[in-house]
């Protein structure tokens, strides 16, 4: 099956949200990626590697998803071009992901050098001081036992794992300048928004787990935000502000000079992007927010919510079933930048923490649809 389209203003759309031809449930879901691989006389097949079988032997550079997905962005793209049409793509790599399985030719290079690679940054006993779900993703991520089981990974694999992820992040930056060198050979660069962004980090063992989950450590929501239009953004500028990924919808109507909708809740980044404001600030707080989006945690659900400012960084628990005793985190990220040490319930942290909880309200309060949809009832 092939995923229901809603009316998000795209016209034209391919469909891999997989690189695996058959899902979880045992159905082939036209995945336009495998047919393609079909159509060269391919199959997808990533076998674990005989060193470590938690990293898997991926496909080739030109047979892999991040190259279909450039590819198809590029078919569209000079499509577009040849008929004079304006366009606009979204592509959505489906690496750097589980199963960590990049190709030879990007993992070997790290693999000379394996001893150099860092391991997790992870304090023993450190869990016993965090809410249940971190714990119970310490022994299986996503609450599956056996599914990257920290408490059984050696080095060996520590390191492992974070050169494939590695790996396949340098896929992505080979496949990105194909684009953009295709961009700037047929003209279109000087023409173009680029946003290169991710949705969400990967821990990489990081506090004793891997993958995601209900969890709001630096290496999950600290992502990637590049902005990119040539002569008309200026290069090269790095700033450390407060940003939300909401935020992007109002910066794009105003770069193409459409009035925002009224209710967005971003706040458009254009001003910074263009000089007309620092780029050392842009929000005073960013939050976020995990509602128990992995079915695998029921007991207990996992719902939470988190806010930060410039300094800390504040989780609270809501309890909906099962037995939890800590309902918190806080985080002084300037003496604890790894965010290894819970300040929750350490009572020379009480005012900070009732001026978090007190912004954590606001933030929630703030992302309620301000315009509502009114129903008609005949």
């Amino acid at each position: 099956m092939r995923e229901r389209r809603i009316d998000d203003g795209y016209d034209y759309f391919k469909w891999s949200h997989h690189p695996s031809e058959i899902n979880a449930a045992g159905n082939w879901p036209m995945n336009e990626y495998t047919m393609w691989l079909t159509a060269k006389g391919k199959t997808y097949h990533t076998p674990p590697r005989p060193d470590c079988k938690y990293v898997n032997e991926g496909m080739s550079p030109e047979d892999s998803q991040t190259k279909w997905c450039i590819d198809m962005a590029m078919e569209y793209i000079e499509s577009a071009r040849q008929y004079d049409l304006p366009w606009l793509f979204s592509v959505n790599f489906y690496d750097p992901h589980h199963a960590f399985d990049p190709p030879k030719e990007y993992l070997e290079p790290y693999l000379k050098n394996l001893e150099e690679i860092p391991l997790p940054n992870y304090r023993e006993g450190e869990l016993d001081e965090k809410p249940a779900f971190q714990a119970l993703d310490h022994k299986g991520a996503y609450g599956i036992v056996k599914n990257y089981p920290y408490t059984e990974m050696d080095d060996h694999d520590h390191k492992m794992i974070r050169a494939a992820y590695w790996a396949m992040c340098d896929q992505i930056d080979a496949q990105v300048g194909r684009i953009l060198d295709y961009l700037e050979e047929s003209g279109q660069l000087s023409n173009t928004l680029i946003i290169y962004m991710s949705d969400h980090g990967e821990n990489l063992g990081d506090h004793g787990m891997y993958l995601k989950g209900p969890y709001f450590y630096e290496n999950n929501v600290n992502v990637p935000l590049i902005i990119s239009w040539p002569g008309v953004i200026e290069g090269g500028r790095v700033s450390d502000a407060l940003v939300e990924l909401v935020d992007l919808a109002p910066t794009i109507c105003e770069a193409v000079g459409i009035v925002p909708e009224e209710g967005m809740q971003g706040k458009s980044l254009w001003p910074m992007l263009m000089g007309n404001a620092p780029l050392s600030h842009h929000r005073d707080t960013v939050y976020s927010e995990y509602y128990n989006s992995n079915i695998n945690h029921r007991d207990p659900m996992a719902f939470c919510t988190m806010v930060r400012d410039e300094r800390y960084k504040l989780v609270k628990v809501h309890p909906r079933n099962g037995k939890q005793t800590i309902l918190g985190e806080l985080y002084d990220l300037e003496r604890d930048p790894g965010e290894s040490h819970n300040l929750f319930y350490d009572p020379s942290y009480s005012e900070v923490k009732m001026r978090m909880l007190e912004l954590l309200c606001d933030r929630m309060a703030q992302t309620i649809d301000p315009l509502p949809r009114r129903r008609s009832f005949w």
